[in-house]
């Protein structure tokens, strides 16, 4: 394994912020097949991506002593190190999402100069990403990944090696256009992004399952041969648009969840309990049949916030 710092600026104190770049390679007489590029971080409170890469870092260690990387492996294990040193999911002093400043319309910042920086890293040594996030602090997420609508030809297969529980394809939106993901896709590199568990927690897991689904991928995709590390993974669901029904807090309250993700409800069962201040719980029921793969997990809630995604296609 070989480490560059590929971004390195000053900081008011202590050591600098750095980027690191780990990168695990053939011999030197083998021409990679195939570069394959894991990204986490992005949010200093989402913490399964981190550790998704520190076993695929002990994993890759064992290949390369076998000869077994065929490719080239980038794994970048902490994009945003001042957010992940306070757990917050905003760059400390300027409170800016990392994830919401690539492309061309931001401003010029310290923040924008690392996303451009990583960015062009990423086109620069990647023929396939991975972008790994976890959910914010209302709602655990079962492992998934979304594709946003035009590029999900290219993408779907790719995300069916991956032993996800769910595909999910959903419109564009102006906002995914600032996004890490989104712009390397624009590039024509293939990006995936993987959503799990929830954030400030380690889902161990669903983090050992995303582990078997992305050494398939680079079996899959010939980055590394891995052998006796293979494992049989699962058939994901793959959703349409049309296909997620969102259950909504009608009033401001207290939700105590009564089930589970990962539960195939059927319609009318009870969801959970949303208790007012000033009148009686209300049973929280599914409007449809379906895959529950969002439930909120944060128990104070305003009127209007979702409570639920269902999955109303639950076929492989």
């Amino acid at each position: 394994m070989l480490s560059k710092c590929i971004f390195s600026v000053k900081a008011p104190a202590g050591p600098p912020v750095e980027i690191i770049r780990h990168t695990f390679s053939p011999s030197q007489s083998a021409k990679p097949t195939q570069r394959v590029s894991l990204v986490t971080g992005l949010h200093g409170d989402e913490l399964e991506g981190l550790y998704i890469c520190h076993r695929l870092i002990e994993t890759l260690k064992k290949l390369e002593e076998q000869n077994a990387v065929k490719g080239e492996v980038h794994i970048y294990p902490a994009v945003n190190p001042q957010a992940l040193e306070t757990g917050t999911r905003l760059w400390p002093f300027f409170s800016t999402d990392i994830n919401r400043t690539f492309g061309e319309k931001n401003t010029r910042s310290l923040v924008t100069e690392a996303s451009r920086t990583l960015l062009e890293d990423l086109k620069s040594n990647s023929d396939l990403v991975v972008d790994f996030h976890a959910s914010n602090l209302h709602l655990m997420e079962l492992p998934q990944i979304r594709i946003i609508k035009n590029f999900e030809k290219k993408l779907v297969p790719l995300a069916k090696l991956c032993n996800v529980d769910l595909i999910w394809v959903h419109p564009h939106a102006e906002i995914f256009e600032s996004t890490l993901g989104y712009n390397l896709n624009q590039a024509k590199v293939p990006t995936l992004v993987i959503e799990s568990g929830i954030c400030l927690r380690i889902h161990k897991n669903y983090c050992e399952q995303i582990v078997l689904g992305i050494l398939n991928l680079l079996h899959q995709t010939e980055a590394v041969d891995c052998g006796e590390f293979l494992a049989e993974v699962a058939p994901a669901r793959i959703v349409q648009p049309d296909q997620v029904t969102m259950v909504q807090a009608q009033n401001a309250g207290l939700f105590v969840k009564q089930t589970e993700v990962g539960q195939i409800l059927k319609e009318g069962e009870k969801i959970g309990d949303l208790i007012g201040p000033d009148q009686m719980p209300e049973d929280i029921r599914s409007p449809c049949s379906g895959l529950l793969f969002t439930l909120r997990e944060h128990p104070l809630t305003g009127k209007g916030a979702p409570l639920a995604r269902i999955a109303t296609s639950i076929e492989p």
